[in-house]
């Protein structure tokens, strides 16, 4: 606050340096958080990471300083894995495994995975060991952050930081217990194999897992947000992050089994025989439980918005405790202006939903969302822990249609997922013929928008490509 007030007061009072003293502040202030983040290590890792995510709430500086918490976490010394492997599974590493490669592959907020191989087959593995004394400090620290945020939010009034904290410290002893991990990416796994999306789970070793230790198959794959990698790979921008939210969307409108900790760290993707891109999703110590009702009504609330339709995104609001806030809270669902979905509706459109987002509508959102700062964190402060965890996916989901260029309509995907829960709940439903036929009708609608968007892309990508039809 002080080096604040400091700049600022020095700076002269037009725009171009106003804003430019502005951007040194909070690069500076974003420089000093990541490195309390990995100082503490742990927990202040994780709330980051969350940060990092949030591209249309916070100054882009904070959001390009902090990224580096999802590829550059302070490691621990392979002599701690190791004694770690010993207190979990009452054996010398070298007595369960081939080979423990010293030099991990990744590194995280809670836990760090190194290369393995099977001592019989010698099978390539993965073994994910939890920070050492990260389980003794975790309670600690968390208590204080919140205590700390909660008292922040008391004397500042802009300060309204406190729901991260609120969202994390009831996950976080469940994501220290890896065979919880375990157990949940199991159940994902069988969820994604009834969509028949091309996306692996790796296969748990429970042989060798424990609380702090979990062995699975290792899966090759980079992050989703390597363009290098992608283009290398020969894939389209398009059909990744059409793959990426499909899984995501199915596990939110239909499963109902949601991973909420979709970072790009987690999502990692190759190709497939048939050269398609072929998704790979890991640490699944973050999951949440939607309840039937719940998930029906945010299922409602996307298939309003698919179709602009602004009586049923009112309904559907309102159905989940959200009444006078709804434009607000539909525009942090879509990350748009809640007035483009009003003027799609006048236009009763077909093809509003062709173009992708581009950078300059991203500037646009994110001018939004700091004129509406405040009314977005009253918002948050009353929405239901399901929802906040929904909004955290779709947070981590956003960054990653941002860093690839937002080459898809997320609201598409999003919106044929959502419509899909509905008719399949009215089909199950005791409700007369007419309206299940009216229910048909209405999903008929939704197929046919998502048809013209995908003619649109693909016409937008044969221009881009040179293409000329005359």
């Amino acid at each position: 606050m002080h080096d604040a007030a400091d700049q600022l007061a020095q700076a002269e009072e037009t725009l171009d340096e106003l804003g430019s003293s502005k951007s040194f502040l909070h690069r500076k202030a974003a420089t000093r958080l990541l490195e309390l983040c990995r100082r503490n290590k742990g927990v202040y890792i994780k709330i980051g990471q969350h940060l990092a995510n949030l591209d249309y709430l916070i100054p882009q500086e904070y959001i390009d300083t902090l990224s580096s918490l999802f590829d550059d976490t302070p490691r621990t010394d392979f002599r701690d894995v190791c004694q770690v492997i010993r207190e979990e599974l009452q054996h010398e590493p070298d007595e369960l495994f081939a080979r423990v490669d010293p030099v991990p592959i990744a590194s995280a907020s809670l836990a760090q995975v190194h290369v393995a191989y099977d001592k019989t087959t010698g099978r390539k593995l993965a073994i994910k060991v939890q920070h050492r004394g990260l389980r003794e400090t975790c309670a600690g620290d968390l208590h204080a952050l919140v205590t700390v945020a909660h008292m922040a939010e008391r004397l500042f009034q802009d300060f309204q930081w406190g729901w991260i904290a609120d969202e994390i410290a009831p996950q976080l002893p469940k994501e220290l217990d890896f065979i919880n991990e375990g157990r949940n990416a199991e159940r994902a796994a069988a969820d994604i194999r009834e969509t028949g999306l091309d996306c692996i789970v790796p296969k748990i070793l429970w042989q060798h897992s424990s609380a702090r230790v979990l062995t699975m198959e290792f899966e090759e794959g980079f992050r989703a947000t390597d363009i290098e990698a992608i283009e290398k790979a020969g894939l389209r921008k398009h059909d990744v992050a059409k793959l990426i939210s499909s899984v995501f969307s199915s596990q939110a409108f239909i499963s109902g089994w949601v991973h909420c900790d979709p970072h790009p760290a987690n999502v990692l993707l190759r190709k497939n025989t048939k050269g398609k891109p072929q998704m790979v999703l890991v640490d699944h110590g973050l999951y949440r439980e939607l309840d039937t009702d719940f998930r029906l009504r945010y299922a409602s609330l996307w298939k309003g918005l698919m179709l602009a339709d602004l009586d049923g995104i009112k309904q559907s609001c309102r159905s989940l405790g959200i009444d006078e806030a709804y434009t607000l809270f539909a525009a942090m669902l879509t990350a748009r202006p809640f007035d483009e979905i009003i003027e799609r509706s006048k236009r009763n459109s077909l093809t509003h939903n062709v173009q992708p987002n581009s950078r300059a509508d991203q500037a646009v959102i994110r001018g939004y969302a700091q004129r509406f700062l405040q009314n977005i964190f009253e918002l948050l402060n009353k929405l239901p822990r399901q929802m906040l965890l929904l909004l955290k996916m779709n947070d981590c989901l956003r960054h990653i249609d941002y860093s690839l260029g937002s080459p898809t309509n997320t609201i598409v995907v999003c919106g044929k997922y959502a419509a899909q829960a509905v008719y399949k709940d009215t089909l199950r439903s005791n409700l007369s013929w007419p309206k299940k036929l009216r229910a048909w009708c209405t999903y008929v609608h939704v197929l046919s928008r998502i048809r013209l968007h995908d003619i649109g892309v693909w016409w937008i990508h044969l221009r881009s490509a040179g293409v000329r039809y005359s």
